[in-house]
């Protein structure tokens, strides 16, 4: 029986907190056990379906890797490269490491094709690669994969709340999360390490608290004139 890797990230846009990528490696004879249970693309399900899923998923597999790539070291690998570059290289490695027959990816860019070659450029793993936009609702494998990226993601981010407060799901449309930033930027000089300072939601917060501060600067030398 062949052995089939899904790979899919959770928390790729979010402004606070870690990036988390998953191989998930199963074996065909086992698929059908994953349909029964319900596996489906995590976005679909409820944070109590993910977490019931969560170790039935990981009994299932074969073998998995999963990858927490914190908000520092995506901030450091900006500065030379890109988003795209580092998932490519990250899903390199686990096709490296697991040495599957055949690989299903939730591509990350919209020219499939291209990102297929990207990912097959000087691979020495002979697997057969299958890539497309939103695998994750195509593809039971990599719904697997979602679900243990999300639920690892999830529980980092749990953690930072007990730590830090509560500061909603990290993605720059939440409004917890945006006030959460604006607040800790006026208690603090800098943002903490958990928040990726290279987004430009973070840089936004960080210039208007630097306009602010002209602002009053401004303001208090008038007064001082009069």
């Amino acid at each position: 029986m062949s052995l089939i890797l899904g790979i899919d990230e959770a928390g790729r846009g979010p402004v606070i907190g870690p990036m988390v990528m998953c191989g998930y490696l199963i074996r065909e004879k086992s698929v059908t056990k994953l349909k029964k249970l319900g596996v489906t693309d995590s976005k679909l399900l409820s944070k109590k379906q993910r977490e019931f899923l969560f170790s039935h998923v990981k009994k299932l597999a074969d073998d998995m890797i999963v990858f927490h790539i914190p908000a520092a070291e995506i901030d450091r690998l900006r500065t030379v490269s890109n988003l795209n570059k580092l998932e490519i290289e990250r899903m390199r490695q686990m096709i490296e490491l697991l040495e599957p027959d055949k690989v299903i990816i939730d591509a990350p860019e919209a020219n499939v094709a291209n990102f297929k070659k990207k990912i097959s450029s000087g691979l020495k793993a002979k697997s057969v690669i299958a890539a497309e936009n939103f695998a994750d609702k195509n593809y039971i494998e990599v719904a697997a994969a979602s679900v243990i990226a999300k639920v690892s993601r999830d529980r980092e981010i749990e953690t930072l709340h007990k730590k830090y407060g509560y500061f909603g799901s990290g993605y720059p449309s939440d409004s917890a999360t945006i006030g959460f930033l604006k607040n800790w930027i006026k208690e603090n000089k800098e943002f903490p390490d958990f928040v990726r300072k290279s987004w430009i939601t973070a840089q936004l917060i960080m210039e208007e608290k630097e306009q602010t501060k002209i602002g009053k600067f401004v303001r208090d030398e008038m007064l001082a004139e009069d």
